[in-house]
């Protein structure tokens, strides 16, 4: 398991963590887990972005005279401390003891919780159920985007991906069956 970050954001639905390297966030539609006291939170990594540390002051172009991306960083070392990653994680769900939960939990995490990858069998477990969907289809954005990247992330986790694949496509026509562009354009996008 990878520690990647501290959570500095927290509501029951998601968190927003700052990443230890610049750069570095987990991939789109990861599951990454914090915890709070007992309880371990299961998020999918929506979102990502590099800023400035400074709210409202904005990186500016250093590298006129480099050849290489690197060398901005090189001759610029104070870079890494006034630059940060950021990323979000929309939560879909929760563990308490060993039972597994697939809907949001009872309080959310606290601020400076550490943020860790979750590595593929904690990644197999989870998907085990899809009960998650639900969740990730009623999200605001890029939802479908993110519904694809999970599954596809998920999919790599398991014995026999290609069969995973397949039943999460059945779920998704059972929760988007009113919706049927919408799901081609998601089923189109976790083939492999």
């Amino acid at each position: 398991m990878s520690k990647i970050g501290e959570i500095i954001e927290a509501s029951t639905s998601e968190f927003m963590a700052q990443c230890y390297e610049l750069h570095q966030p987990p991939p789109f539609g990861s599951l990454v887990k914090a915890r709070e006291g007992e309880i371990e939170i299961y998020g999918v990594v929506c979102d990502a972005a590099t800023t400035s540390i400074e709210p409202g002051r904005h990186p500016i172009a250093r590298g006129r005279e480099e050849a290489e991306e690197e060398d901005v960083f090189r001759s610029s070392p104070q870079l890494a401390k006034l630059l940060r990653t950021d990323f979000s994680a929309l939560i879909v769900g929760h563990k308490e003891g060993q039972k597994l939960y697939h809907y949001l939990p009872p309080r959310p995490a606290r601020i400076h919780s550490f943020v860790y990858v979750c590595d593929a069998e904690e990644v197999e477990k989870f998907s085990q159920s899809f009960d998650f969907l639900s969740i990730l289809v009623a999200a605001k954005g890029q939802a479908d985007e993110l519904i694809a990247a999970s599954l596809r992330h998920a999919a790599q986790a398991q014995p026999d991906p290609r069969r995973f694949l397949v039943i999460a496509g059945k779920e998704l026509a059972v929760l988007l069956g009113a919706e049927p562009n919408r799901l081609n354009t998601i089923l189109r996008r976790i083939r492999r």
